[in-house]
């Protein structure tokens, strides 16, 4: 056996288990019932599924410039798609999209409650620095 077909079956499993697990990301997005587990659904899973496809695409390739084009994909895959997921996360929290009872750990809580207070605490200020500006401006004036 040549290298060529082996490489060609090795590209062909791998791309039939992307496709499966791109498949299975899609889903999850569909079947599963709040926004924390589709968020999972659609990270996780479709992930994998593109770097194994990506891996498939090089075997079949054989090209070192189309390979190096292949890595930086995967490479900014990797990069973009947990803080994607992470900030669509924290939107769903602060927007009230997420099912508290079905959490197990609730650590942004405390954040949330503590950020709301200190914005409160700012907007308090700043209404009374302007106030303070006004009165400062009338008694020039008078």
């Amino acid at each position: 056996m040549s290298w060529t077909v082996v490489a060609d079956v090795l590209a062909g499993v791998f791309l039939l288990c992307g496709a499966f697990l791109a498949f299975a990301a899609g889903v999850g997005v569909v079947r599963f019932p709040d926004l924390l587990a589709r968020m999972h659904a659609a990270t996780k899973p479709q992930v994998l599924g593109l770097i194994l496809v990506l891996i498939a695409l090089a075997l079949r390739i054989r090209s070192w410039s189309a390979v190096g084009m292949l890595v930086l994909v995967v490479i900014f895959q990797l990069m973009t798609s947990p803080v994607a997921a992470h900030m669509v996360g924290r939107a769903g929290y602060r927007t009230g999209k997420v099912r508290p009872d079905l959490l197990v750990l609730d650590d942004l809580t405390a954040d949330q409650e503590a950020a709301d207070r200190e914005k409160v605490e700012a907007d308090r200020d700043a209404a009374q620095a302007v106030t303070d500006a006004e009165g400062d401006g009338d008694t020039r004036r008078g």
